[in-house]
């Protein structure tokens, strides 16, 4: 591994749990969050199935540990993200010294959009207060505001792979000694702007999405929180810090082919994972399960099957698509993935996905669809979004065991 970055905690609010913990119950059960509509008010309540956070906004204050009064400000996103946030906080076991000098690197694709649109809607609202919840990085602020951190922060949004790139940009601030804990990750919530934009593409499938099949037929959209706590060498020395994994190897690249579709031989795939795997010290022989970006559309997932077997030739490594459990997040679905990642490199578990039967012609590649118990050493997380952003993060346990 070529510095690699310390992994100490991680934390998650997704449509299949609200915590690491319910939420590997439930992948590795192949439990669905996807369904129904239940929260976000929409005339396609009944039509199109999302991958839902099971609460209500009040629901979230009480979970996030804000009274209802002085919540009232507070955009879904930045709800879903303190949960996330104040768990990873707490794997680690960042005091609130140490979390005071550190970083925050935030991902986002629509941020604080949920109450942009409630706003938009209701002339009642008129406080000074809505008005700050409207840029795209309120939520980083606020999370800042409300934990006492001091330290760098900022907001990133580069399609469906801004999680991965927060995690990225994070490991890029430890290793040019800019910081030396960094909280980063994605939040994404469900509105209408999303949902009537990728109607509008007709990419949205009307039942369950099936990443890789033959029979795809579009996406699901999704929604989530989910954050991971990077440090230094030197910091971890210095708390005694357990360490869950390493971020050895990124990439990002850019296809410049498409402003939302993925070039037809998955040439930006192919070179942000054979950079990874470069960035890492690692061959491709060396993976042990690959978390693929899989959204379910005909185009996306033929092209990322093709840059996968460019990569790996006929040794494909075991892979699945947990969107097709959660949904896609959008800005959030890369760093939803590296908490995955985490969880099934840490429990020497291979995730599986749901609702395949067979798979593409041009590929012949075939999904996980059950749960395995095997010795993993590397996960490699695929994130590709529109415009041509693509990111693969690599994950690694030190010399195949953990430190």
């Amino acid at each position: 591994m070529k510095h690699p970055i310390n992994i100490t905690g991680t934390g998650i609010v997704a449509p299949i749990g609200d915590n690491t913990s319910t939420c590997f119950h439930s992948l590795v059960q192949g439990k669905t969050g996807i369904g129904r509509i239940m929260h976000l008010d929409t005339v396609h309540r009944e039509v199109f199935p999302v991958g839902e956070v099971k609460h209500s906004n009040a629901s979230l204050l009480s979970l996030a540990g804000i009274d209802e009064r002085s919540g009232k400000f507070y955009t879904r996103a930045t709800l879903m993200t303190l949960i996330a946030v104040k768990e990873a906080i707490a794997e680690a076991g960042l005091t609130d010294v140490e979390l005071r000098d550190c970083a925050l690197v935030s991902a986002t694709s629509v941020g604080g959009m949920d109450k942009t649109e409630h706003c938009y809607r209701n002339p009642d609202y008129t406080s000074l207060d809505y008005v700050y919840t409207h840029p795209c990085g309120d939520t980083a602020d606020s999370i800042c505001a409300l934990l006492g951190i001091q330290g760098y922060r900022t907001t990133l949004s580069t399609a469906c792979s801004s999680g991965a790139n927060a995690l990225m940009h994070a490991a890029l601030l430890i290793r040019n000694g800019i910081a030396d804990r960094v909280i980063a990750g994605g939040v994404d919530p469900l509105c209408r702007f999303t949902l009537n934009g990728f109607n509008s593409l007709m990419i949205l499938d009307k039942e369950h999405c099936r990443p890789f099949d033959s029979s795809r037929n579009g996406l699901n959209l999704g929604e989530g929180a989910g954050f991971l706590v990077l440090e230094s060498d030197r910091s971890v020395k210095s708390r005694g810090a357990k360490v869950l994994c390493r971020l050895s190897g990124f990439s990002n690249t850019n296809d410049a082919y498409h402003q939302t579709a993925s070039s037809p031989n998955g040439e930006g795939a192919y070179l942000a994972m054979t950079q990874a795997l470069e960035s890492a010290g690692l061959e491709p022989g060396q993976i042990g399960y690959i978390n693929v970006h899989g959204t379910g559309t005909q185009n996306n997932d033929l092209s990322e099957g093709i840059a996968i077997r460019r990569v790996f030739g006929e040794k494909v490594p075991p892979f699945s698509s947990t969107k097709s459990l959660t949904g896609h997040a959008l800005g959030a679905a890369a760093a939803l993935e590296a908490v995955f990642s985490v969880l099934a490199l840490t429990n020497d578990t291979l995730l599986p996905q749901i609702g395949f039967n067979a798979p593409i012609e041009e590929t012949g590649l075939i999904p996980v669809t059950g749960a395995t118990k095997t010795g993993l050493s590397h996960v490699l997380s695929n994130s590709f979004g529109f415009g041509g952003n693509n990111s693969t993060l690599i994950f690694s346990k030190q010399d195949g065991t953990l430190l």
